[in-house]
């Protein structure tokens, strides 16, 4: 069985009922002229005339396909149809109607060549044809060129107004797109948020709760009320503190003007006392006078501590030891974050053992990018511990 398989892009492309119907039309609107405008010793199409005339109409139907090709057939057909001394004057709206829709297709170059070139040839030939009606057709060559430069006027406005178009649509493209882009960041952004205030406030209340349940487990007969309301209003306050920035968190998400500043490297004093709440020391060195940092990267260099602090009592026990330093350095514009801690993971805890496994690394990367800086974290190399070191640039030097 023989299968013909026709590629889609080299089919051949056939007028439709519209043109048809546009074909017809024009050629009935040019019936009269050949009746009421002979000209001189043309007489009313006959017979043949009249398949001519007809021939000369349906060629307008593949002027928007072909429109080279249906200007061509049409010189073929009117040309025998003028050189049989038919009424001359019948066929000047078919003439028309196919060269405007020339110039319409385009190209410019085409048209500029075609369109005198075929005036040039008809007057040629009517010249040994009919010498008084070439005279006639030169006289009246101005409208056919008008025909072409309003054509190529029509094309030039359609492209323009394409151009229009497909700008503004690539426009709203690149509109969605970036409105896309920006509500992907501000959900990273707030989970971030979240988990930055989750995870730390988390840690630290099953930390003192471990503390309260020592307390009421180690010795009941002689149990230490004072350490065990601390212990509980110590969890208390941690509720508190998160509840509260967990608060400011959602108003951001909300869009509330009144939702206050951001956290910034006035906060970390709180956070050194949270920590040490959990059982944690704490020695935090902050070095940010005599300059400004931009709230960005103070509400960066708080999350990053933040989360170290985290990862510290999560990893490395509630007696862990932690140093924290911030240093702004005016020479180079950047602010240092480093925080460093002695705890070692215990030898069957997973979880510790593979501290970047969670978010919580990844998450302070990616605080320290958005604010253009960078950020190493890993184990460290001359003593038991964990080390975060952040550099997150602040603009000129301050």
């Amino acid at each position: 069985m023989l299968t013909v398989r026709v590629h889609p892009g080299r089919r051949r492309r056939r007028p439709v009922r519209r043109d048809f119907l546009v074909a017809a039309a024009i050629g009935a609107v040019s019936v009269p002229l050949a009746f009421v405008a002979q000209g001189d010793n043309a007489h009313t199409p006959d017979m043949l005339g009249w398949l001519l005339f007809g021939l000369s109409a349906l060629t307008l139907a593949w002027r928007r396909i072909y429109p080279m090709g249906a200007l061509a057939a049409l010189v073929v057909v009117e040309g025998t149809y003028h050189s049989l001394n038919n009424a001359h004057s019948a066929l000047i709206v078919v003439s028309i109607a196919a060269i405007y829709s020339l110039a319409v297709a385009g190209p410019r170059r085409r048209t500029l060549i075609v369109v005198p070139t075929m005036l040039a040839v008809a007057i040629t030939m009517m010249s040994f044809i009919n010498p008084h009606r070439s005279v006639e057709l030169a006289r009246i060559s101005g409208w056919i060129l008008a025909t072409g430069l309003a054509g190529e006027a029509v094309r030039v406005h359609r492209n323009y107004i394409g151009a229009i178009v497909e700008r503004a649509e690539r426009a709203e493209r690149t509109r969605e797109e970036t409105a896309a882009r920006r509500v992907a960041e501000e959900r990273l952004r707030i989970a971030r948020d979240l988990h930055d205030l989750l995870a730390h406030s988390i840690t630290l209340i099953g930390v003192q709760t471990s503390v309260a349940a020592h307390v009421l487990t180690a010795d009941p007969e002689r149990l230490d009320r004072a350490a065990l309301s601390e212990a509980l209003d110590q969890i208390a306050e941690t509720c508190r503190e998160s509840r509260g920035e967990l608060k400011r968190t959602l108003e951001v998400l909300r869009a509330e003007e009144d939702s206050g500043p951001p956290p910034g490297l006035a906060g970390l004093s709180d956070l050194g006392k949270s920590a040490e709440s959990a059982g944690a020391s704490v020695a935090l060195t902050v070095d940010a006078t005599g300059g400004a940092v931009p709230p960005a990267v103070g509400a960066a260099a708080y999350r990053i501590v933040q989360q170290a602090l985290t990862n510290a009592v999560q990893h490395g026990g509630s007696a862990v030891r932690i140093g924290v330093t911030v240093f702004l350095d005016r020479a180079a514009g950047s602010l240092r974050v480093e925080v460093v801690d002695d705890g070692t993971p215990a030898p069957d805890d997973d979880a510790a053992a593979v501290p970047s496994s969670g978010f919580g690394l990844i998450g302070m990367r990616e605080r320290a990018r958005s604010v253009g800086g960078t950020l190493v974290a890993g184990p460290r190399p001359d003593a038991p511990g964990f080390a975060v070191r952040a550099l997150l640039p602040c603009g000129e030097a301050v």
